[in-house]
């Protein structure tokens, strides 16, 4: 696999058309379009794609933000092919490289996989709970739910994360596939994720609706007290620890 900037006109339009083949969302609410591409990769901003054989499998956007880091907006791949772990190696090289010591990006709190990936292989954390951080969103994936996010900070001199196996009370639990919020003591407690909150969202959406507001309650409200996630565990679960 090759990991390389976007330059020309062509492997802006391949990457705006896997974004759209990814998400499919309505054509006002594209991921990027093509002339922001183009602009920030002019302007000295992360334009990158993975190609697979000539053929663009994962692409990423970025642009600088303050304070010496990359906010990474979209990162998008096709599954089975470890496009998205080595956009996300050659980002941080990109970084290094320039002198910049953070990579941010928004995550969706509830995508299990992606918290995993987030936290665990790559030692990002999550520095803040942004609540309906986008409005409305018009594609596939998330329709029909409302766009709270987590923002993650990757710290490029930190190694990567461990999943953590030890066991702490928990303040939200999986019953059943149904959210359970649950006093709980002690310094640090467990926020659990649905195993897969995009099929339960078409499956269930009422369900997916209780996930979202009772993680917004127990995670949100504890992050907004102070609280820091420290982990993630292999039973999907947010380690956070209370001052």
């Amino acid at each position: 696999m090759e990991i390389r900037e976007l330059r020309r006109l062509e492997e802006f339009h391949a990457a705006y058309r896997l974004f759209d083949d990814i998400w499919h969302p309505d054509p006002r609410n594209a991921p990027v379009p093509v002339e922001l591409m183009i602009a920030f990769a002019h302007a000295g901003g992360y334009v990158a794609g993975a190609f697979e054989g000539g053929r663009l499998v994962g692409a990423s956007v970025g642009f600088l933000a303050a304070d010496r880091a990359l906010h990474s907006h979209v990162t998008g791949a096709l599954p089975g092919r470890g496009a998205g772990s080595a956009l996300k190696l050659h980002q941080r090289e990109w970084c290094l490289r320039r002198g910049l010591e953070r990579i941010t990006w928004t995550f969706d709190p509830l995508v299990r996989r992606n918290a995993w990936f987030n936290l665990v292989k790559l030692g990002a954390r999550p520095e803040a709970y942004l609540e309906r951080f986008y409005g409305v969103m018009a594609d596939e994936i998330n329709e029909g739910d409302e766009s709270d996010r987590l923002l993650a900070v990757w710290r490029l001199d930190r190694p990567p994360g461990t999943a953590v196996e030890a066991r702490y009370p928990a303040v939200l639990a999986d019953a059943g596939g149904r959210p359970l919020v649950k006093p709980a003591e002690g310094r640090t407690v467990l926020v659990a994720t649905p195993p897969d909150i995009e099929t339960l969202r078409g499956q269930d959406p009422g369900a997916a609706r209780e996930w979202r507001l009772a993680t917004r309650e127990t995670l949100g409200g504890l992050m907004a007290a102070g609280a820091r996630v420290t982990g993630f565990t292999r039973h999907g679960e947010y380690v956070v620890e209370r001052d």
